[in-house]
C-alpha cells in the first residue's frame, strides 16, 4: 500500500514547524508555499519562515513566564524554529530576538535538505483537493484571497482578522551614544549572556512634549484595503496611543 504524504499549506513559522515535525517523525510531507509564484503585501523574499513584523520571539525565561515555558517545551521537541532562532539570536535582554535574514535562510535550508520534505512553490487557491488525505492549513494573515474565502465559506465566519503592528528599524549610527546608554529591561541577562542589550534614549519634559506634537501632526501610513479592522488594545500603533492622551506613552511603552 502506498502511503500518501501529509500536506501542509503555508510556509510561515507554523507551517515550517509542522512540516519539520512530520518529517522528523518519518513521514513524507509536502509543504506548499505560494511565494514567489504569488507575492504578498508584506513579504520581501521567497524564504520560509520570513519574519515580516518584529524579530522578537518575546521572553525566553521559562520560570514563571508562559512564553518562555513554550520555548523550553519546543526545544525539547526538536523545534526547527527554536533551533534556528537560537543559532541566529541577537542581543535582546531577556527576550529571544533573531537576525531576520539568517533565521529565514536557516529554516529554508534545513527543510530543503530534509529527505522527507518536498517544497511545492504554488498557490493553493481554495480548499485542498479531495485526494489529499491529511492536510494542515497553516496560513496566516497574508493568505491569498481565494483561500481566505474558502476558509470563510467552510467555517461560516463573516471575517478573518489578525492583529500585529509594524516594527520600525532604527540604525545604531543614528543614535547619539553621548546621551543614550545600553541597559537591558529590568537588568535581565539575555539568552546570549548580554545584560546591556537595549539602547535607552532619554527625553526631558520639553523633548517629550515636542515628540508627542510631532507624532500627532506627522503623516500616517495608509491602510491597505484588507487592513480595515478594529484595533486590538494589546497591540496599538504608537500614534493611536498618543491620541488617547499626552501621558499615555509616558505611562505605557515609554515608561522609565
Amino acid at each position: 500500500m502506498t502511503i500518501k504524504p501529509i500536506h501542509v499549506i503555508g510556509g510561515g513559522l507554523a507551517g515550517s514547524e509542522a512540516a519539520w515535525q512530520i518529517a522528523q517523525a518519518g513521514a513524507n510531507v509536502v509543504l506548499h508555499e505560494m511565494r514567489p509564484v504569488r507575492g504578498t503585501d508584506a513579504h520581501h523574499t521567497d524564504k520560509l519562515a520570513e519574519l515580516v513584523c518584529s524579530n522578537s520571539f518575546r521572553a525566553d525565561d521559562w520560570a514563571g513566564n508562559a512564553v518562555g515555558l513554550l520555548h523550553a517545551e519546543m526545544r525539547r521537541l526538536d523545534s526547527i524554529i527554536m533551533a534556528c532562532g537560537d543559532a541566529h539570536q541577537v542581543p535582546a535582554g531577556g527576550a529571544l530576538a533573531v537576525d531576520r535574514d539568517g533565521f529565514a535562510d536557516a529554516v529554508t535550508a534545513r527543510l530543503e535538505s530534509h529527505p522527507n520534505v518536498t517544497i511545492a512553490r504554488e498557490e493553493v487557491a481554495g480548499l485542498p483537493p479531495a485526494d489529499w488525505d491529511n492536510v494542515i492549513v497553516a496560513t496566516g494573515p497574508l493568505t491569498s484571497p481565494s483561500l481566505s474565502q474558502a476558509i470563510l465559506d467552510l467555517t461560516g465566519e463573516g471575517a478573518l482578522s489578525f492583529f500585529d503592528a509594524i516594527a520600525p528599524i532604527v540604525t545604531v549610527e543614528s543614535v547619539n551614544m553621548d546621551v543614550c546608554w545600553r541597559q537591558s529591561r529590568y537588568d535581565k541577562v539575555g539568552p546570549g549572556g548580554d545584560a546591556a542589550a537595549y539602547i535607552n534614549c532619554p527625553m526631558d519634559k520639553d523633548q517629550y512634549e515636542a515628540f508627542i506634537d510631532a507624532l500627532l501632526a506627522g503623516p500616517k501610513s495608509e491602510f491597505k484595503e484588507w487592513e480595515h479592522v478594529p484595533y486590538f488594545d494589546g497591540c496599538l500603533p504608537i500614534e493611536v496611543m498618543a491620541e488617547r492622551g499626552r501621558e499615555t506613552l509616558r505611562h505605557g511603552p515609554m515608561k522609565p
